[in-house]
């Protein structure tokens, strides 16, 4: 029962709103007896139409007021016998119907507001988790990712969040609304007759069973098929930014294949899941039904026995056929909220993932970088607790204004080793110390501040060649943004567009060339001014034209700057101070070109392979 309404902490935060959608609720199911307990009198004013006998009720004088069910079997008639008596039946006819009105309108104005309070609930509650969800995959580090689908990810944010919300308004109106009306039905029953109502609740057992089996199912089945909706996303998502290799690779075929059997298999499990969630409310209809036509039965011979009077027996199974409704609808939101809960495990997946990187409680701003970095022996594996380290045993210390290189063939670590100095990753063993400081110690935030990355994939924006510029900083000036485009060689190909520095790149800047991107990208690492530098195969995809404007721009750039280059393209490093050989995730050999040269060893291999002396 605890996870049946877990949904609802996500309402936290709309406490005002979610007690109006109660108090209109109430309002809402007393208006509905309200209305039904006025059978009783009308039904009394058709049958009687002995005068005499209508005195004599009045004469009796009023009932004492108590819970028992002859209370409520003689107190409608007393006071219908007291209208006909001051209004004569025309009359009384006339009030009761008003009043049928009266509380008929009444209502449905407190369902409506019921209704108008609930929808900040639902939008809020699905502003909320969105912005909770994107917070939290920002600050989820890099890692995590490695074993996500993107696709699944964007599913969650989107449809489970969607499901969410559903669930909220269904779950609201289950806890409140039906059952306080299904307790005033089977009050007002209970006080007509206890014997009739007690075969009933006998009988309920056998249905909530059914409900339950059903809804278990339902929830089983609509988890699968949110994760193969996300399996579908994903390859959409992986579609979208590969069609130049797909098309290129004849691939369209397979990728169409692909796509099609998830696509089927997501329709087979939504077929299943809406036929389940249909079948609820015919088959609790039918049981109830079934029970109806008990009370039917049971009632009649009750009526021939005179243990009931025609108007009571005709009152209680108006009131008994009201419940479907309820029923269906508690039936309805049952198998909703469970595939509400499903929805919920997936997005809880995301909120409550371990964020292994975070500022500690006492951690310092880094104000300025002044002396060195140091690596000292630092071991990292991608999979906690797994022998096979990415590094091993590193230890490398870069002054202030010097340029290391790292270099080794792929996957010997070069990336992951610069990764880490932003704290994309955290080591398993060692430590990154930055004048003096473990950066475990430091603001990530504040240690990311003095540093600029470029990458050998530019990563850029679907908006202005501007915002590209200055992203991540705000207010910045037209004539600082043009100044690092001129650095970065980047002012004269931005100027030959009719929009200039307000034209739109497209997505990922599908509307420039590489080594235009790439620019970009060192562009906006030079509005940033940062006093270190890491470069990451930057010039290793251009052609050799692009790769000469780029390089001049990095040059550019690494004026008075700690500089750490990754790069296959040996040529572009041969002037670094210092140059690392990796290999395996460890440091093979260390030195200056001449030095590697001279020792003839993976350097000197490498330098070879690529024909350069």
């Amino acid at each position: 029962m605890k996870k049946l309404f877990s949904v609802l902490k996500y309402t936290r935060n709309y406490k005002g709103y979610t007690a109006l959608n109660i108090v209109f609720n109430i309002l809402f199911a007393l208006f509905s007896a309200g209305t039904l307990a006025l059978i009783a009198p009308f039904l009394e004013l058709l049958f009687k139409t002995n005068h005499s006998g209508i005195l004599a009720i009045v004469f009796k004088g009023a009932p004492e007021f108590s819970l028992s069910s002859e209370y409520f079997k003689t107190a409608p008639n007393y006071y219908l016998a007291l209208l006909i008596v001051g209004y004569q039946k025309t009359g009384a006819l006339m009030i009761i119907c008003s009043l049928v009105f009266a509380l008929t309108f009444l209502k449905n104005i407190c369902r409506y507001f019921a209704m108008y309070f609930v929808a900040p609930i639902r939008n809020g509650v699905m502003r909320d988790l969105r912005n909770r969800m994107y917070k939290k995959s920002l600050d989820l580090p890099l890692s995590y990712y490695s074993e996500e689908k993107k696709g699944d990810l964007m599913s969650r944010m989107t449809t489970d969040v969607q499901e969410i919300e559903w669930s909220i308004m269904q779950t609201l109106e289950m806890i409140f609304r039906e059952p306080l009306t299904v307790i005033i039905m089977f009050s007002l029953m209970l006080a007509i007759s206890i014997k009739l109502t007690l075969y009933i609740l006998c009988l309920l057992p056998i249905a909530a069973l059914v409900i339950a089996l059903l809804g278990k199912s339902l929830k089983h089945a609509s988890r699968k098929t949110k994760e193969t909706l996300g399996g579908l996303i994903s390859i959409i998502e992986e579609t979208l930014g590969s069609l130049k290799v797909i098309k290129a690779f004849n691939a369209t075929g397979s990728m169409s294949k692909k796509f099609e059997e998830t696509n089927q298999t997501f329709y087979k499990q939504s077929v299943k899941v809406y036929r389940k969630t249909d079948l609820a409310s015919p088959m609790t209809e039918v049981i109830v039904t079934g029970i109806l036509m008990l009370i039917l039965f049971l009632g009649g011979k009750m009526v021939f026995n005179n243990e009931l009077t025609a108007a009571q027996f005709i009152m209680y199974f108006g009131l008994a056929s009201q419940l479907i409704p309820p029923i269906k609808q508690i039936t309805t939101s049952y198998n909703n909220i469970q595939k509400g809960i499903a929805s919920e495990e997936r997005i809880d997946k995301i909120l409550l993932a371990d964020n292994l990187i975070y500022d500690k409680p006492e951690a310092t701003e880094l104000k300025q970088f002044d002396k060195a970095i140091e690596y000292k022996n630092v071991w990292f594996a991608y999979h906690k607790g797994d022998e096979g380290y990415v590094l091993r045993d590193i230890n490398l210390t870069i002054e202030k204004g010097k340029m290391i290189a790292l270099v080794g063939q792929s996957g010997s670590g070069k990336t992951t080793l610069a990764d880490m100095l932003p704290r994309f990753y955290d080591s398993d063993k060692g430590e990154i110390i930055i004048d003096g400081k473990n950066i475990k110690d430091l603001t990530t935030v504040s240690v990311r501040k003095h540093i600029g990355v470029v990458t050998q994939e530019s990563t850029l924006f679907n908006d202005s060649i501007a915002n590209n510029i200055s992203f991540g900083l705000e207010n910045v000036k037209e004539e600082d943004i043009i100044h690092a485009a001129k650095i970065a060689n980047a002012h004269e190909f931005i100027m030959q567009f009719p929009e200039g520095y307000k034209t739109n790149i497209g997505d990922r800047g599908s509307k420039l060339s590489g080594g235009q991107k790439q620019r970009l990208s060192i562009a906006r690492a030079v509005l940033r001014n940062p006093e270190i530098l890491i470069l990451d195969e930057a010039t290793s995809a251009l052609d050799t034209e692009s790769e000469k404007l780029v390089q001049d721009a990095l040059i550019n750039l690494m004026k008075n700057r700690t500089s750490i280059v990754i790069a296959h393209r040996l040529s572009t490093i041969m002037n670094a101070d210092e140059i690392i050989v990796m290999s395996k995730g460890e440091i093979i050999e260390r030195g200056s070109h001449s030095q590697l040269i001279a020792l003839n060893g993976n350097y000197k291999r490498l330098c070879d392979m690529q024909s350069f002396k």
